[in-house]
């Protein structure tokens, strides 16, 4: 039988999580992906990075166009009774091969405004063209239940593959004022659109016929929106820079207009038409400390905390709880970055982040699974005129596998089907990008 390409995607998470917390990507300038802690930047990327700094800029308009590209697998190797005695791997794989982001600001004296373009969240398409463990198990147990166990795994094939696209644009407005000769502060906010598409269709087909068992299919769009409030403080002595930027919590509700549902299993009501489902983005603190060593030589330290225990999350399955509950904490995040001036033409940099994401059993699933994570970038800074300057960076992430074993029950087991089973989640991602920023 034909393999039937389905698209059925990641219910919540970022499909394509590059940099930072479980809903939010932090990489949205190229000097970030070459140095990875730009939180006492005074340049362009300060916009996001450290917005009260932007009144430290120089005076006059300040333009940046960043082009990254990012590439990630997301795999799910499971055991499961009626899989067989070995382990079986689900491979996905993510792409966003161009994720570009935009900023612009114009500083008159101690007044700077500010804003920028960008994909805060999500940003790609994943998919797994052999399904996923989670679809298949109940649909192996429900032919099994319905056929008292007469009809075996040997006696049918199912055809399935995975995919789904998730984007969270944000555009960001905010105003940044220099008090005196060592203090800075800021104030501002970012318009988010969520924009999803989730598509499912699998199918277990007895052999030899063309006799349908059991199916599952979904035609799925998501949209909704929320604004976010950003406020910043700067202060700058010498060769120390001290900053801190606080987004306070983004209320965002995903709402459903469904197509196409068919479901035996009850694994879809997620999805039904006009349903809601929470996906907050977490509020984010973060603080950085910056020193000029030498003129040519300057390193930062950073820290971030995202708040992600007290941001609304989607249910975990068959229960009214938020996904939230289950976390052990907010996520932590730790960065360094150095960089240095060989000439006044070439900058090369690097940096390393450490990602703690208080993950548990409860929170994972095989439609939205973290890792915990460190990530190495590295890159140059080229100013190919006093107005001109070219960033190059990469960086790429080494997560730690996490492993799942889940009990027999009933009600309960591996993914509902009462039986026994283990999920072992591993990632890989690497991001390469270029940019330009212009002075006028």
């Amino acid at each position: 039988m034909k393999k039937t390409l389905i698209a059925l995607s990641l219910l919540s998470g970022s499909l394509l999580a590059q940099a930072g917390g479980l809903l939010t990507n932090t990489n949205q300038h190229i000097a970030f992906v070459r140095m990875m802690a730009r939180g006492a930047s005074h340049e362009i990327d300060a916009i996001y990075t450290n917005p009260a700094g932007v009144a430290w800029m120089d005076q006059g308009w300040t333009l940046s166009l960043n082009i990254q590209s990012a590439f990630q697998t997301r795999n799910v190797e499971a055991s499961f009774p009626l899989f067989g005695t070995e382990p079986k791997l689900y491979k996905g794989d993510a792409a966003a091969p161009v994720l570009p982001s935009i900023y612009a600001a114009y500083r008159k004296d101690a007044w700077a405004i500010q804003g920028f373009i960008g994909v805060i969240g999500g940003g790609g398409k994943c998919s797994f063209e052999h399904g996923l463990p989670m679809f298949d198990s109940r649909v192996m147990a429900g032919i099994m239940a319905q056929t008292g166990g007469t009809v075996t795994p040997d006696q049918y094939n199912i055809n399935t593959a995975v995919k789904g696209r998730q984007y969270i644009f944000g555009g960001q407005l905010g105003f940044s004022y220099r008090f005196n000769d060592h203090f800075s502060g800021h104030a501002g906010m970012r318009m988010n659109y969520f924009n999803g598409n989730q598509k499912g269709y699998v199918e277990a087909i007895l052999n030899g016929t063309e006799n349908k068992l059991l199916n599952l299919r979904l035609d799925c769009d998501q949209t909704g929106w929320g604004i976010t409030p950003i406020i910043g403080i700067n202060y700058r002595y010498k060769g120390l820079t001290l900053a801190a930027k606080y987004e306070f919590k983004t209320n965002l509700n995903i709402e459903n207009d469904t197509k196409e549902l068919e479901d035996p299993t009850g694994s879809l009501a997620d999805f039904k038409h006009g349903v809601n489902t929470p996906s907050d983005i977490p509020a984010m603190l973060a603080v950085a400390a910056g020193y000029e060593f030498t003129p040519k030589l300057r390193a930062t330290l950073e820290y971030h905390f995202f708040d992600d225990k007290h941001a609304e999350m989607a249910n975990m399955p068959g229960t009214t709880i938020g996904k939230q509950k289950a976390l052990k904490h907010g996520t932590h995040e730790f960065l360094a970055g150095v960089e240095y001036d060989i000439n006044k033409t070439f900058t090369v940099s690097a940096g390393a982040q450490r990602t703690d994401y208080g993950l548990s059993d409860d929170y994972q699933s095989n439609t939205s699974f973290s890792c915990d994570s460190y990530s190495v970038g590295l890159g140059a800074a080229i100013n190919l005129s006093s107005h001109v300057k070219l960033n190059v960076g990469y960086f790429w992430t080494m997560y730690s596998d996490y492993t799942k074993n889940v009990p027999a029950g009933n009600p309960g087991g591996y993914n509902g089907t009462t039986l026994p089973g283990q999920d072992v989640y591993s990632r890989t991602n690497k991001v390469f990008g270029m940019g330009i920023d212009y002075k006028f």
